[in-house]
Formats: C-alpha cells, sequence, structure tokens
C-alpha cells in the first residue's frame, strides 16, 4: 500500500454531514433555513442545452461580487466554496515548516488545511467570555508565522472584531498572511470591506452559503489585493466553479432585498429566541452571526439525540473547548424556532 504523504498522515479530517438530514429542521450547520431567491431557481431552469454539454463561462461573475462587496472586479478570485479558497491559499502561501496562527475554538478546517500543507498551528485560545484573545495574539504575531486566519464573527463563538482592530493587526504583522473568513458579515454587518485590498498581507473570504442560500451549490470568494489573487488562481483548477454555481451565484447577487429581508428575518428570531431561553434560566451565548450556543439543563448528548428524534438537528459542541456541555443552534425563521423552542422546552422541563 502507497502511503500518504507524512503531511496527511495522522490528521484528522474535517467531517460535515452528507446523508439523513433532508427531511429534518436542519439548525445544526449555520445553513440558510429558507433558501434563495426565486430569482436563482428561474435563472438556473433557463440555461440552454448547450450549458451542460460545454466547460463553465464565468460570465462577470467577479465584477458581480465587487459590484456588492464595493471593489473592481479585479480585487476578486471566485473559487468552489472558500473551503476551496483556504486550499489555494495554503498552496500559495504555506510554506512546509513554517506556523499558521488560529484563535481557537474556531472553524476546523483551517488546521486541517494547514496541517495538509505541512505547517504547524499556533493556537491562541479565545477567554472564558468569548472575548478576542487580543493580547495573546499580538504577541504570538511577533514570531512572524507565515499565516493568520481570524473567522469574523467567529464560528462557533460569534465574537466579532471590529474592523480598526482587525486591520490594525495586519499593519503590525507585515510578513504575515492575514485571511479574514467573513463567511456570516451580512449577519453582523461587520466588514473590512473595501480597505482590504489596499492591504498587501490581507484576504478577505466571503461567501453565499448562509445569507444568499446558495450552501449546495459551493461558491465562495476572496478579495485583496490582485496580485495575491493571481498567486491563489496559480493553484487552482481551470473550471472548479460549475455552471450552475455562475448563474445562480448572478441571480442570488441581483437580489440583494432577499437577502436583506432574510437577514432582518434571523435577526429577529435570534433576539426572540434569546429572550425564551432568558426566560427559562437557560445559559446561551449570542454573538454576531446566525447562531447561538446554548448550554441544556441536562447531559448534553441525551438533548442532542432527543432533539434529533423530533425532528430538529443540532451540533453538539462538548468536544470543543470552553463549550463543553453545550450544542450550537442554528437561527432560522421566527417560525422555525417556534418549532425548536417547543421542542426544547418539553425536553428540559419535563
Amino acid at each position: 500500500m502507497i502511503a500518504a504523504r507524512k503531511y496527511v498522515q495522522g490528521i484528522k479530517r474535517y467531517e460535515a454531514p452528507l446523508d439523513g438530514r433532508r427531511q429534518k429542521l436542519r439548525l445544526d450547520f449555520n445553513e440558510n433555513t429558507q433558501g434563495p431567491s426565486p430569482l436563482v431557481m428561474e435563472a438556473v431552469r433557463q440555461l440552454p442545452p448547450n450549458a451542460y454539454a460545454t466547460y463553465p463561462e464565468y460570465c462577470g461573475l467577479e465584477a458581480a461580487f465587487g459590484d456588492v462587496l464595493g471593489v473592481a472586479g479585479s480585487h476578486v478570485a471566485a473559487f468552489n466554496g472558500t473551503d476551496a479558497a483556504i486550499r489555494a491559499i495554503c498552496a500559495a502561501y504555506g510554506e512546509p515548516g513554517s506556523e499558521a496562527l488560529i484563535a481557537t475554538p474556531t472553524f476546523g478546517y483551517y488546521a486541517a488545511c494547514v496541517q495538509q500543507h505541512g505547517m504547524q498551528c499556533v493556537d491562541v485560545a479565545y477567554g472564558a467570555d468569548f472575548a478576542f484573545p487580543l493580547q495573546a495574539f499580538k504577541q504570538s504575531l511577533k514570531a512572524e508565522p507565515r499565516l493568520c486566519f481570524i473567522c469574523n464573527p467567529n464560528n462557533p463563538t460569534g465574537t466579532v472584531l471590529d474592523t480598526h482592530t482587525v486591520m490594525s493587526l495586519a499593519r503590525s504583522a507585515p510578513a504575515t498572511l492575514f485571511v479574514i473568513d467573513e463567511a456570516y458579515a451580512e449577519f453582523s454587518g461587520v466588514s473590512v470591506l473595501p480597505d482590504a485590498v489596499n492591504q498587501p498581507n490581507m484576504l478577505v473570504l466571503r461567501s453565499l452559503s448562509s445569507a444568499f442560500g446558495l450552501a449546495a451549490l459551493r461558491v465562495g470568494v476572496a478579495v485583496g489585493h490582485a496580485q495575491l489573487l493571481e498567486s491563489l488562481r496559480c493553484v487552482a483548477g481551470p473550471y472548479d466553479l460549475n455552471m450552475f454555481a455562475v448563474v445562480a451565484a448572478r441571480a442570488a447577487l441581483a437580489d440583494l432585498p432577499y437577502v436583506e429581508s432574510y437577514v432582518a428575518e434571523v435577526r429577529g428570531a435570534a433576539e426572540w429566541t434569546a429572550a425564551e431561553l432568558r426566560r427559562r434560566a437557560v445559559r446561551h451565548h449570542v454573538g454576531g452571526a446566525n447562531f447561538m450556543v446554548v448550554w441544556p439543563k441536562r447531559e448534553i448528548s441525551e438533548v442532542v439525540e432527543a432533539l434529533n428524534r423530533g425532528g430538529v438537528l443540532v451540533r453538539n459542541m462538548d468536544d470543543h473547548p470552553l463549550l463543553e456541555g453545550s450544542f450550537r443552534l442554528t437561527v432560522g425563521t421566527r417560525e422555525q424556532m417556534g418549532r425548536f423552542m417547543r421542542l426544547f422546552a418539553s425536553l428540559i422541563e419535563e
């Protein structure tokens, strides 16, 4: 048997849910619970037969993203989801044997990708109150790590760093490439764009998965200085984004009022859910994204399984530091959160 590269051996792979979720209320992986704009389905249905038989054309997709994000299309590179962008960043800039700075707990795929490319993770822990570990982070930056990943808002703590702090960190460490993952920025309203495109050591990731409802089609972008993006394109495949994703993404980007309406619905549902949890004296934490963390009054695995049996999926976070005994709860519509709360209340009050 041929052995994998030494960098891959022993890595714990990032595992995502694949099956058995369609008929349940999926509040476990921060997905959009409403679906995309009707314009998306209509655009995909109108694809002519030759669109299936020919290689995809990107048809101004990066320029369309740029219009929404307030930057020129030359500062945008489209990928098959932001995870593909993360892989490209590690492939283009991750020197084997170098270090990547990460605040934990956070999105687990950063560490997986870093290790796949022969780099070492330097973990700095969030505070018990989920505050960003700013002073410890600044201290670690003095060692000039090759890469630095900041998820903003952070998944799973929901922590939001203000733009001034993020930009100051990047300016203080010019030898480090900062990757600012803004997958949930629509919900927080906080972004380092458009300023980031003038920062020569910063790339910003944006996604159409959560707010825009296109998680199944895998559309994301890296935004930054054109020279940084050119290196990413050198390690990406020529046709990584399929034609359905391109057409759907352009249609979704053209209907911002639909997205804004969904974001407003989620924000209102989060406030209502938090109030219901407070009324029941259930410990919880709400950040700046479309999810929250909940510590039930019973053994965590029992609660997660009981919710599952009742048709509601949540993410067990018991194996994450600072999150022992909790589950992460995606916030959907007000109606969906009412369904969750009725079931959850019956479990903790029985």
